[in-house]
């Protein structure tokens, strides 16, 4: 019995050292998700809509979709690593990268369906991705910063949430415009279709409103041990020093964050080639056209924000169910269920051609989704230092990154010398590498699930519930 004691007043210690927030609290800090899926959303949805009636040909679209991952891997872990070491007593910690990234990602995204050339649209991806990411990536560390353990798979889940709820609304805004409005959704060859522009317009606007509500509604907590803080940050102060700690932080990862990673591999690259390659499959294999200047192939486009909005939709309504069964079978059982069924979805709309049959593996993926933005990040929490919360997250992110630039570097390959130029069977690949992922989560060894299962032997109503 002697070694479980120290255990379980190490938990009752890290449960209890943050005060639980309320429904509203939590709501506020999440909001800022709600722009920043906005961004996320239109440019999953249209950004090849954008590069091909730019006229890049299919088999060079994920090539161009390297700025993306690309971006993720250099600014993450450096945002990560700034904000741990940022304190203002007004600012706080998080709060002053969601400023900055929010004004930026802004600009960019008024900018995006304004390019009059391919390489003006690669290069503004390069700054919308980034941009997102200076405001993102802290928004991971935020929930690690201000919420107990209890509440961090509520907190991830409200996170979830406004993901879904803006990239729901995101999505639909070039359909809306065009079937409700009457905006064109065509236009000559070379240019953007107006439905397309409007949509980022009230991209750019919802993501700035958003996120400067999280940043004027929530505060942050102080370094626990301020003096002690402002010792270690002079300590790592100049470039070199900087560059030498982040070396040495990926280098000693928790365990549990690298069997966390294989399984992110798996399923990011999934996820990656359902966004690339979407809408030229539909064009092509429910449309029956691959030719980007005809009415067909952007009403596929438009078809493909309505998916994108169900799998999106989905996400938002089971962000808090999926808690409740992670309490029943363990977090990364949960996961392990989900992605299995998200890359069975994937799959299937090889067989579908019917464009509103395609509507129902987006449930699936939707599952995937909310599931892959929720459980592996409350996993993480609880093997973290708290100390290095935000250097790990953006770390954690190499592992959605890396397998985006696998993806971009060898699925035109596949897809131009061995499909055919038939950018549906990468949608398999992805549905197959999803299911892949979801297996690899009996590797997963959940630290904080052993806590709170001690904890609820302590206290049989413990719960991941946000509190009211």
């Amino acid at each position: 019995m002697e070694p479980v004691t120290p255990l379980v007043l190490n938990t009752e210690s890290a449960i209890h050292s943050k005060p639980r927030l309320s429904f509203w609290q939590i709501w506020n800090m999440s909001f800022g998700f709600l722009g920043i899926q906005f961004g996320f959303a239109l440019q999953n949805a249209n950004v090849s809509r954008i590069f091909q009636t730019l006229g890049a040909e299919i088999d060079s679209i994920a090539i161009l979709w390297i700025a993306a991952p690309i971006t993720g891997l250099l600014v993450q872990p450096i945002i990560g690593y700034l904000s741990d070491r940022t304190w203002h007593p007004y600012w706080g910690r998080r709060r002053p990268f969601f400023f900055i990234g929010a004004i930026l990602a802004s600009i960019a995204l008024f900018l995006m369906p304004n390019s009059t050339a391919l390489w003006m649209a690669a290069l503004l991806l390069w700054v919308l991705d980034a941009s997102i990411n200076i405001s993102m990536e802290p928004f991971r560390a935020f929930v690690g910063d201000k919420l107990p353990s209890p509440q961090r798979t509520g907190g991830f889940a409200m996170q979830t949430f406004f993901i879904g709820i803006g990239a729901v609304i995101a999505s639909l805004l070039p359909y809306i415009f065009t079937n409700f409005f009457n905006i064109s959704n065509t236009a000559p060859a070379g240019i953007i279709p107006d439905s397309v522009k409007y949509s980022f317009y009230i991209g750019a606007i919802v993501f700035l409103l958003a996120v400067m509500w999280t940043v004027f509604t929530t505060k942050e907590f102080p370094p626990e041990d301020i003096k002690k803080w402002q010792e270690e940050k002079l300590k790592s102060k100049g470039v070199l020093k900087g560059m030498v700690e982040i070396t040495r932080g990926i280098g000693n990862m928790p365990k549990t964050m690298l069997q966390l990673a294989i399984v992110q591999f798996f399923t990011w690259l999934a996820f990656f080639s359902m966004w690339i390659y979407t809408t030229s499959a539909v064009a092509e294999n429910a449309y029956g056209t691959t030719d980007t200047t005809s009415k067909a192939y952007q009403d596929a486009g438009d078809w493909v924000g309505v998916m994108f909005m169900v799998y999106n939709g989905i996400s938002a309504l089971t962000a808090f169910l999926l808690p409740l069964l992670a309490t029943k079978i363990g977090k990364k059982y949960t996961h392990m269920i989900c992605l299995i069924i998200g890359g069975i979805g994937l799959i299937s709309m090889f067989f579908i051609r019917d464009p509103v049959i395609l509507l129902l593996p987006m449930i699936g993926v939707g599952l995937a989704w909310s599931s892959t933005l929720t459980m592996p990040y409350s996993i993480l929490a609880g093997a973290l230092p708290p100390n290095k919360m935000g250097f790990y997250m953006g770390v954690f992110n190499f592992f959605i990154v890396i397998p985006q630039i696998v993806a971009a570097a060898i699925l035109g390959f596949f897809v131009n010398r061995i499909f055919g130029n038939h950018s549906i069977y990468a949608l398999v690949v992805g549905g197959v590498s999803m299911i892949v992922g979801g297996l690899l989560n009996f590797i997963v060894n959940d630290k904080d699930d052993r806590k709170e299962s001690l904890q609820d032997s302590l206290n049989p109503h413990a719960s991941y519930e946000i509190t009211t």
